[in-house]
């Protein structure tokens, strides 16, 4: 009897190894929104990592987690780190940049599983706004395949990424709008008290009096 529970084990073991192995070794997960705002702006709150900080859904997840920081502080080598209770530990390095249009990133876990996946933001024109599509992607481990079959990576992990996204458009558009503000407030500034030109000194120097006083020269010195 024990014999026969222990072989009909180790055969649901087989195949649910089977099955593990079967799954996809690589995988993708993407999401996109459309924001009232240029891409000089959007670009803006996605090449550097502290600037990412203040959207990022992963920062607002563990608020336990402490974050260091290397190289620049934007554009290729800038580098976070991050550790905490709830979120794991790991590192984020920016590697690829195209002003305005893309950001590319290697994000490395280390806890509480190792991997490194690939992170790219695209930037495209959407009439006078900004698509920003963000994607990950990257391939699976035995233990990643077999998280994938009693977790939903797409729906869990795009999930995270829309409310990241929800709340970059929030902050981009409130920068764009700021931005517009202040642009107008200098032309009008501008408009207001125009620069003197070089004619108008001239014209100044002709409407004087013919019987207006020279400057008295000084005396030359002995």
């Amino acid at each position: 009897m024990t014999r026969t529970i222990l072989l009909g084990l180790g055969a649901l073991v087989a195949v649910l190894i089977a099955v593990i192995a079967m799954q996809p070794s690589k995988f993708a997960i993407e999401r996109a929104t459309d924001i009232a705002a240029p891409p000089n702006v959007v670009f803006a709150h996605l090449d550097s990592p502290r600037a990412m900080d203040v959207w990022s859904p992963w920062v607002k997840m563990d608020p336990q987690q402490t974050l260091t920081h290397e190289g620049p502080e934007s554009g290729v080598g800038a580098i976070e780190a991050w550790e905490g209770p709830e979120i794991g530990a790991g590192r984020l390095t920016i590697t690829g940049v195209s002003p305005n249009e893309e950001v590319e990133m290697r994000l490395e876990f280390t806890k509480p599983m190792k991997a490194t996946n690939r992170a790219l933001f695209t930037l495209t024109p959407a009439g006078d706004g900004t698509r920003v599509t963000w994607r990950m992607e990257g391939t699976n481990n035995f233990v990643g395949k077999a998280a994938s079959l009693v977790m939903n990576m797409d729906e869990t992990v795009g999930g995270t990424f829309e409310r990241g996204l929800a709340d970059l458009k929030t902050l981009a558009e409130a920068d764009a709008v700021q931005r517009a503000d202040q642009a107008g407030a200098a032309q009008a500034a501008e408009e207001v008290a125009p620069s003197m030109t070089f004619k108008e000194p001239e014209a100044a120097i002709e409407e004087l009096p013919d019987d207006a006083e020279a400057p008295a020269t000084p005396p030359a010195d002995e």
